[in-house]
């Protein structure tokens, strides 16, 4: 099996030595997306809905550069700073998600990477085997 690094255009560079996905046969393991532009800067500051948005289209691009959607996303882990964002941002998960229904992990956290960031998301997605 091969193992390819995604460092996707137009997303923000990585604020550390990791790349945006990495896949490896079937499988991509998705880095935490964080709720920001391409340069960097936080988008929806203060609002958990906006950066669950913004986390979700930065996903997608990760998921688009791989060939994939969010349909073949098999596993995500959620990362917020009030666990109670939960039920809003849930409403966001399901206009990207549509019927698919990932395993899923919340874990709440004291701070994230970047101040102002209340959420994170990383991901594991699978295509399946064609011959």
């Amino acid at each position: 099996m091969e193992r390819t690094e995604f460092l996707v255009a137009g997303l923000a560079p990585p604020i550390s030595h990791y790349a945006d996905a990495v896949r490896f046969g079937q499988l991509l393991f998705i880095s935490g997306c964080a709720p920001v532009d391409q340069d960097l800067k936080i988008v929806g500051e203060g609002d958990p809905v906006a950066q669950m948005r913004q986390v979700l289209d930065n996903m997608m691009q990760v998921l688009l550069a791989a060939g994939m959607g969010f349909g073949d996303v098999l596993k995500v882990t959620v990362f917020l700073t009030n666990a109670d964002d939960r039920i809003a941002i849930n409403e966001v998960r399901r206009e990207y998600f549509g019927q698919a229904r990932p395993a899923s992990t919340l874990v709440e956290v004291s701070r994230l990477a970047i101040p102002g960031m209340l959420v994170e998301m990383e991901a594991i997605a699978g295509s399946p085997v064609t011959s």
